[in-house]
């Protein structure tokens, strides 16, 4: 049995549900704790009645140490804040032998079970971003990713675990301080600082708009392998983090622009139009509960400007390296 955890509010509904559908494809035994971070996501998932899955909310989820300094941060930033202890609540009320923090934007083509399988004896699962060069942003985002996640409920790893989220209540927010930012720069030194870490080397668990310029990835008897263009070396595509997607009918235009990061059109083809045609038909499926609900209000943009802001944005960034933050 494989466990995972995930965290949204309702402006990442949509991408939730549809990283649960591609889990559900690929892993033939799984849980997934979903902790719905406010009332419209929590009464949503509830009437669409999903296998395999237990839904948290707030009141449950929420102990003193998070409460108090809650007022002191943002929305995102409390998200980034819970993570470690979304982790901690899993292991520790639901008594599992380990737990898989997983994005809500992310999306499986393949089993996740080869790449926790890798961890073997040690007790944290890391994922590099892997950047290409030109999108670096070690320095600002950290080497490593929170997107994908695993702790061991170890002796070892629920230290691990509880020193991350004691830093988290301690500092979290959505700017570079003293080495910190968010929840995600904490993770720099834990190869060193802790034993039993293990930094994943399959290059199918971390593939990203800021690293998906050093593959090629096709379709091979209805599988997503792909190449890495300069060592040759094949894997195949486990999951793919949907960073920065903000508007769902980009894929009418010919320039795909996210945040900085530009887009083959091979990759907007095989790997965007699959995951956003499975956003409209979540969007379908969300409105026959709440008709109301615009589960992709935050990804609409005005078509009469897109194509005026895509040609000053392709030409701004191809001309110039710009930091562009966690999440």
């Amino acid at each position: 049995m494989q466990n995972f955890c995930t965290l949204f509010n309702s402006n990442y509904l949509a991408k939730g549900l549809v990283m649960y559908d591609s889990l559900r494809k690929f892993s033939p035994s799984f849980h997934l704790y979903i902790f719905a971070f406010d009332d419209i996501s929590n009464s949503i998932l509830s009437n669409f009645k999903l296998e395999y899955v237990t839904i948290i909310t707030l009141a449950e989820f929420e102990d003193n140490d998070l409460l108090k300094v809650k007022p002191t941060r943002t929305v995102a930033e409390y998200c980034w804040t819970c993570t470690s202890s979304t982790i901690l609540y899993c292991l520790k009320n639901y008594k599992i032998e380990d737990c898989t923090y997983i994005d809500a934007d992310l999306f499986f083509f393949g089993n996740p079970k080869v790449l926790i399988d890798e961890m073997g004896n040690k007790d944290v699962l890391l994922t590099s971003h892997r950047y290409t060069p030109i999108y670096d942003q070690s320095e600002n985002s950290g080497e490593y990713c929170v997107q994908f996640m695993c702790f061991k409920n170890t002796k070892n790893g629920m230290k691990i675990l509880g020193w991350w989220r004691n830093e988290c209540l301690k500092w979290c927010y959505n700017r570079l301080e003293d080495g910190k930012f968010g929840d995600q720069m904490y993770l720099n030194d834990w190869t060193t600082r802790f034993e039993g870490i293990h930094v994943l080397n399959n290059i199918g668990g971390s593939v990203a708009p800021w690293n998906v310029q050093q593959y090629n990835i096709f379709v091979k008897n209805e599988k997503y392998v792909g190449v890495e263009i300069e060592t040759k070396k094949p894997f195949e595509l486990i999951f793919y983090h949907f960073h920065n997607l903000k508007n769902h009918d980009f894929i009418r235009f010919n320039e795909f622009i996210f945040g900085h990061y530009l887009i083959s059109k091979s990759i907007r083809k095989i790997i965007y139009r699959p995951y956003i045609d499975k956003l409209k038909q979540i969007d379908r499926n969300i409105k026959l509960i709440n008709s109301d609900f615009d589960s992709l209000g935050s990804l609409r943009i005005d078509y009469k400007w897109y194509k005026l802001i895509a040609h000053f944005l392709k030409n701004f960034f191809k001309n110039n390296k710009i930091i562009w933050l966690r999440k």
